[in-house]
């Protein structure tokens, strides 16, 4: 890994630098340390990427949409956002309205990615969050087929006027949150959703569960997969995250 990366990464955790001991002793993992944690829900929590594909190629043949344009776009934006992008000729309201009620009922592929359950299982109440592109009928019916709990902290498209890359979901999650977005880690998978948290200022792991590394260089780490991380409850109730070196990956990968 390149020196200045590694150097961002320590940069960003508050434990003070280990002392020098005479004795060896066994290297510490990497660690950062919050008070709270946001997640994205799709390509995060929920893989869903299959399903969200499906429907918009079959939404894009019907229309006489090239799937490719939509493809480059659409992950992490609301669907309303993409459609006024792709086909200003159409009421986008409710071509988004529409698509959106098939997809969420469309559970057949829909599965929560490993490490998720035990990890969100061990966050204490009040330090996470869930901040999502998609509307929230369908946010929670994913959450529920895939046995995930209900965050009490759920910002959906319903509740936002600016969707990712506008910093409006991260900040609004954050503040529902009561922890300064500086406090607060980040875990995204497209490249949309990590500069919304970083413009609302938080540190952010991006996960190569949608998109390869290059494409989320602008996260402060990047890590092969949700369980590649380990988390420790601290005392005052912050949250310490630990993650095996050997697994980051570097954006030039």
């Amino acid at each position: 890994m390149p020196e200045d990366r590694m150097k961002k990464q320590f940069s960003c955790s508050e434990r003070p630098p280990q002392e020098f001991h005479s004795e060896p002793r066994r290297p510490r993992m990497p660690s950062w340390i919050c008070s709270a944690i946001v997640f994205d829900l799709d390509g995060v929590l929920v893989d869903s990427n299959a399903t969200s594909e499906r429907h918009w190629q079959v939404w894009a043949a019907q229309r006489g949409i090239d799937y490719a344009e939509i493809e480059a776009i659409h992950f992490g934006r609301p669907t309303v956002e993409v459609i006024r992008k792709v086909a200003p000729h159409l009421d986008a309201v409710r071509e988004a309205e529409g698509k959106e009620n098939t997809e969420a009922d469309d559970t057949t592929t829909l599965q929560a990615f490993p490490g998720v359950a035990s990890l969100l299982s061990a966050l204490p109440v009040g330090r996470w969050g869930v901040a999502t592109s998609g509307k929230r009928r369908t946010a929670t019916i994913r959450l529920n087929y895939t046995g995930l709990p209900i965050p009490e902290v759920f910002v959906t498209a319903n509740d936002i006027t600016r969707g990712k890359p506008d910093p409006e979901p991260y900040l609004l999650a954050t503040k529902r949150l009561g922890f300064h977005p500086a406090d607060c880690v980040v875990i995204e998978d497209a490249p949309s959703g990590i500069r919304s948290a970083k413009a609302a200022g938080a540190r952010v792991i991006g996960v190569t569960t949608t998109n390869p590394p290059s494409a989320l260089s602008e996260a402060d780490l990047i890590l092969n997969a949700f369980a590649d991380l380990q988390l420790k409850v601290l005392p005052d109730g912050r949250l310490e995250f630990h993650w095996d070196g050997a697994n980051e990956r570097s954006a030039d990968q």
